[in-house]
C-alpha cells in the first residue's frame, strides 16, 4: 500500500522538474506575472469543472473557512508560482530548481514552529544528505555559481517557504478531499495573481501579452496547465494525504535532478560529480521512506492519515 502511495508524489515532482525549462522558454514572450496568471486561469477552469462533476456544486462552499482558504491560496499558489517565475528571469532553471530541494527541511521546520513537533532526527538528517546530493548535481562540486544568484535566490527562498506553509496548513482540512482543497485554494490564489498582473500592467512593470505571444507559448502553457497545475498538483495532494506532509516533501529533492535530466536530453554532458550527486539524492530518499515505514499506521476509511513522522500528532493532510 505504502509503495503504491509513493507513486503520487513521484509523478508530481517529475512533472514539476520538467516544467522549469519549459516555463523558462516561455518567458521570452510573456512576462512572469502574466504567464503565471494565464496558466492558473486555465487550470482553475479545469479544476472547477472536475470538482463539479465529481462532488457537485456544494463542494464549492467554504464551510466557514474562507479566510483560511484565501490565506493558503495566496501564500501557496500565488506566492510560490509568482516568485518562481520571477526567479527564472534571474537564474537558470537548474539554479532555481535547486532551491526547491530545500522543501523537506523547511516543511519540517514550519511544522516544528507551528505545532511544536520536532522533526524526526533521522528524517531531517537524510533530508540534508539528499540536499547535499542535489547541490553536487547542480553546482558540479563548486558553490561559486550560487554566489551570483542574488535576487533570484531570495525569491526562491520566499517561494519555498510559502509552499511549506501551504502544505502544513492543508493538514487542517482533513475532512476535505484533495480535489476540493486544491480547487478552492487555486481559485483564491488565481484571484490574487490576476489582481497583481492587472496592477503590474497598469504601472508599466510588465506588458499584457498579445494574441501572437499567447499563441507562441501555447505548447508551454498546455504542459504547465495540464501536467504542472492539474495532474501533478492532484497527484501531490493524494501523496501528501497518504504519506504525511514531511514524508512526501522528501520527494521534492528529485525536482532539480529531473530538471538536470532534461538538460542532458537537450545535449548537456554531465561530469562524474553530478552523477554521484544524483545517486546520493535518490539513495537518501529511499532510505528516508524505508526508515519511516515501521511507524506508519493503516489509513482509516475516512481518509485521515497519521503522520508517520510524528505518530503522537495525527494529521490529516490534503495539500496544494
Amino acid at each position: 500500500m505504502r509503495s503504491r502511495a509513493t507513486a503520487y508524489p513521484l509523478v508530481a515532482v517529475l512533472g514539476w522538474g520538467v516544467m522549469f525549462p519549459i516555463l523558462a522558454s516561455a518567458l521570452d514572450r510573456v512576462d512572469p506575472l502574466n504567464l503565471t496568471t494565464a496558466r492558473y486561469l486555465l487550470a482553475a477552469v479545469v479544476l472547477v469543472a472536475i470538482l463539479l462533476l465529481r462532488e457537485g456544486a456544494g463542494a464549492l462552499r467554504h464551510g466557514g473557512r474562507a479566510l483560511e482558504v484565501v490565506v493558503l491560496g495566496v501564500v501557496g499558489f500565488a506566492g510560490f508560482n509568482l516568485l518562481t517565475n520571477l526567479a527564472l528571469e534571474h537564474a537558470a532553471p537548474q539554479q532555481v530548481s535547486l532551491f526547491v530541494a530545500t522543501t523537506p527541511v523547511i516543511t519540517q521546520l514550519v511544522r516544528w514552529a507551528r505545532d511544536g513537533v520536532r522533526p524526526k532526527p533521522l528524517l531531517l538528517a537524510l533530508s540534508l544528505v539528499a540536499l547535499v546530493g542535489v547541490g553536487l548535481v547542480i553546482t558540479r562540486g563548486s558553490l561559486a555559481g550560487l554566489g551570483q544568484f542574488g535576487l533570484g535566490g531570495l525569491m526562491m527562498i520566499g517561494a519555498v517557504l510559502g509552499w511549506a506553509i501551504y502544505t502544513h496548513g492543508a493538514s487542517r482540512f482533513g475532512e476535505w478531499t484533495p480535489l476540493r482543497f486544491t480547487t478552492l485554494t487555486a481559485l483564491a490564489g488565481t484571484a490574487a495573481m490576476l489582481v497583481l498582473s492587472i496592477g503590474a500592467d497598469a504601472v508599466g512593470w510588465q506588458h499584457a501579452p498579445g494574441a501572437a505571444d499567447l499563441v507562441a507559448v501555447t505548447p508551454q502553457l498546455a504542459y504547465a496547465v495540464v501536467v504542472g497545475a492539474v495532474i501533478a498538483v492532484l497527484a501531490w495532494n493524494t501523496g501528501v494525504q497518504r504519506l504525511g506532509a514531511a514524508n512526501a516533501a522528501l520527494f521534492m529533492n528529485l525536482v532539480p535532478v529531473t530538471t538536470f535530466a532534461v538538460q542532458i536530453a537537450r545535449g548537456y554532458r554531465p561530469e562524474p560529480v553530478e552523477l554521484v550527486g544524483a545517486a546520493i539524492t535518490i539513495a537518501a530518499l529511499i532510505a528516508a521512506n524505508l526508515a519511516a515505514r515501521p511507524r506508519t499506521t493503516p489509513l482509516p476509511q475516512s481518509g485521515a492519515v497519521t503522520d508517520p513522522i510524528a505518530v503522537t500528532d495525527p494529521v490529516a493532510v490534503n495539500a496544494r
